[in-house]
């Protein structure tokens, strides 16, 4: 078995080689902006946190375990907001710095803890930091009331808010184990990431609850939720819990809409992609988020989330958030860039938990949604590519092209390797990645060897590049030869050249079934000519909906 850390080291050594062998074959690996550290790996966070009625200030402090990939560390940086005039006053002031009860030096400035080691540590050795510092959390931590008017405290950490609450490197690419000790008011209930551990109610009216995440996520992933809770034990999967947490005040609507569809996810997904990661399984209503949040093994839902009505809207919420407990937080993607690992895949999967449940028209529908989404955004962004190129705004870090267009090009990957190779090469990604990070070359070389196709041309027009497919085209049947002659041009208007096989649907007058043609559309003018058995009745272009494209196709005489 090989270890998180160990696998750093590995791939920073397999991403030299990889970003060569990219620029020969014109894809491009690029990477965010982030001041990643490959010498540091951060092993677990534990936080102590104090909450109070009295006011917002928080109190925290934090033990960061790390292990040092490199001899002659000097410092460790952490991210850390500060409190500032530009905040009104918000923000994090540092109390102090220790190790093994010692203090260190540090400054704290740009929203930036950097720690000096009081010596050079060896590689492999591991060390552990205790940073105090209080604050008004300027975002991350929400401290309002809900929609009834109580007082509650939730986390929105996405996708780099964490550090404004939390000392943590606020970056996807080094995940962690982490734990959640929290002492505040005793009428609140604490949910958070993992298992609980510890409830103890303290005697001066405080209550303690200590929550252990023990499998890796990234920081975005950390999750706190205080409130009075009515909380519900749904189920049993695979031995971990299935659980509601919502208003006290929405008890019953809340358990009738989280009541269902969690359990047959998980299945689902356990037995095509592989095992779910994480000790349990709870859906949560907060106020902190519009839609849903993936937080690791406890999802957050905004507050309008319940109406004891189980609308389909909120469903399909439910089903995306449990698809990105496989996709976004057991495998994470190594950069922003790649974000669409993340919610490309959350898409996809969804519309294929959908089809499997509740049928192909609803999956087609889907699909057709995402493609409007698509469109519409193109048209205001067509130089738009999937794969950032060094990310340099976290606002800019999702649009409808990383959540609809991913899918899209999932899906039709799935039509270029089959289906049975996709899923097969989804399986063996899975079970390399999970509980590490991954980047869209690792993706594409899974699925390189589940399928033995060349995928350069692929990926790269489809996520390096901006674009858009639009064909024009015709058939007309030639008596004479037996034989259909098929005329197919791309006329999209961007320079842009899609290499893309595309599917024909040949129907006869004579009732049987249509005979499928896979035409290899390579130019920007295409013709084929196809034997028939007669004169065909109809011919159907991508007949079962596999590409992304706009099409004209018509008879011609």
């Amino acid at each position: 078995m090989v270890r998180g850390s160990d696998m750093k080291i590995a791939k920073k050594v397999f991403l030299s080689a990889l970003s060569v062998l990219l620029l020969a074959t014109g894809v491009f690996a690029f990477r965010d902006t982030y001041p990643k550290n490959s010498n540091i790996d951060v092993i677990n966070y534990s936080f102590r946190i104090e909450l109070s009625d009295a006011t917002d200030e928080i109190a925290c402090e934090t033990v960061i375990k790390v292990r040092f990939l490199a001899k002659g560390v000097r410092e460790l940086r952490l991210d850390l907001v500060n409190r500032s005039k530009e905040l009104e006053n918000k923000g994090m002031t540092v109390l102090g710095v220790s190790s093994s009860g010692n203090p260190l030096s540090y400054t704290h400035e740009n929203d930036v803890l950097t720690i000096r080691l009081p010596f050079p540590p060896a590689l492999d050795y591991q060390m552990s930091f205790k940073v105090a510092y209080k604050g008004v959390p300027a975002s991350g931590l929400k401290i309002a009331n809900n929609k009834y008017g109580d007082r509650t405290f939730f986390s929105d950490n996405w996708p780099d808010r964490a550090r404004n609450w939390l000392s943590v490197i606020d970056h996807p690419y080094d995940k962690a184990t982490s734990e959640m000790i929290v002492t505040a008011p005793s009428h609140y209930q604490v949910v958070s990431n993992g298992l609980k551990i510890e409830e103890t109610d303290l005697a001066d009216g405080r209550r303690l609850t200590h929550w252990k995440q023990s499998v890796p996520i990234a920081p975005w992933l950390y999750v706190l939720g205080v409130a009075r809770f009515a909380v519900q034990y749904v189920d049993v999967f695979d031995g971990k819990s299935i659980e509601t947490w919502v208003y006290y005040q929405d008890r019953d609507a809340g358990f009738y809409d989280f009541g269902y569809v969690t359990k047959d996810t998980l299945e689902f997904y356990s037995k095509y992609i592989g095992p779910f990661s994480y000790e349990r399984l709870a859906n949560i209503q907060s106020n902190s988020v519009a839609g849903g949040m993936e937080a690791a093994s406890a999802i957050l839902y905004s507050d309008g989330s319940v109406s004891g009505t189980r609308p389909v809207r909120w469903r399909n919420v439910v089903i995306h958030e449990i698809a990105h407990q496989w996709f976004g937080n057991a495998v994470t993607e190594y950069d922003w860039d790649d974000i669409w690992l993340s919610e490309g895949f959350a898409t996809y999967f969804t519309l294929l938990f959908i089809e499997h449940q509740y049928g192909r028209d609803e999956f087609l529908a889907g699909l057709e949604s995402s493609k409007k989404r698509v469109d519409d955004f193109y048209a205001k962004n067509p130089g738009y590519t999937i794969i950032h190129d060094n990310l340099k705004d976290m606002k800019d870090v999702t649009s409808s092209q990383t959540y609809q267009k991913g899918s899209w090009i999932l899906h039709m990957l799935r039509g270029v390797v089959g289906t049975e190779n996709f899923w097969k090469g989804i399986r063996s990604y899975y079970k390399e990645y999970r509980d590490k990070n991954a980047t869209t070359a690792d993706f594409r070389r899974h699925m390189e060897q589940a399928s033995g196709k060349d995928l350069t041309v692929f990926f790269e027009q489809w996520l390096y590049k901006p674009g858009t497919l639009k064909f024009r085209g015709d058939w007309q049947y030639e008596k004479e030869n037996e034989s259909v002659k098929i005329r197919l041009d791309q006329v999209q208007n961007d320079g842009s050249l899609f290499r893309m096989p595309i599917q024909v649907a040949i129907h006869y007058a004579d009732g049987s079934q249509p005979v499928i043609e896979k035409l290899e559309v390579d130019m920007l003018a295409n013709v084929f000519t196809i034997k028939v058995k007669g004169a065909p009745e109809k011919i159907i272009l991508d007949p079962n909906r596999w590409v992304l494209m706009d099409a004209a196709f018509e008879r011609v005489d």
